[in-house]
This record gives structure tokens, sequence and C-alpha cells, in this order.
């Protein structure tokens, strides 16, 4: 995805789609870091996978 040319929306895609671009199971060489912290906002904002963005260390702890 060329995020250069393009703004990254990711509320336009499927919970399971941002985590695997967050998890780094996709081929996503060409997203920079910023459209993967709006990945990872997204998925929290979702509350989507939130033990699994915790356990990769994407998001702090929540007490």
């Amino acid at each position: 995805m060329n995020t250069e040319n393009s703004t990254f929306d990711p509320g336009a895609l499927c919970s399971r789609k941002l985590w695997r671009m967050v998890a780094g199971e996709e081929d996503n060489q060409a997203l920079d870091e910023r459209s993967l912290r709006k990945a990872v906002a997204e998925l929290a904002e979702r509350r989507h996978y939130l033990a699994e963005l915790e356990r990769l260390g994407k998001l702090e702890r929540r007490h």
C-alpha cells in the first residue's frame, strides 16, 4: 500500500486485515510508521485484538 500518494484510512478496512498488517502478517513494506499507528488506534477503538496488541507491545497496558 503506497501511503505517499493516498491517505491511509484504517476505518475502511476490516479488523482482520488491520490485525494482519499490525502483526506483520501482510506485506506492508510501503506502509509507514504513522499508518501503522493509525491501524493500531483503529483496532483499539474497535476493541478487537486488544490482548494481542498488548502482547505485541503495540499498546500500553491499561489499569
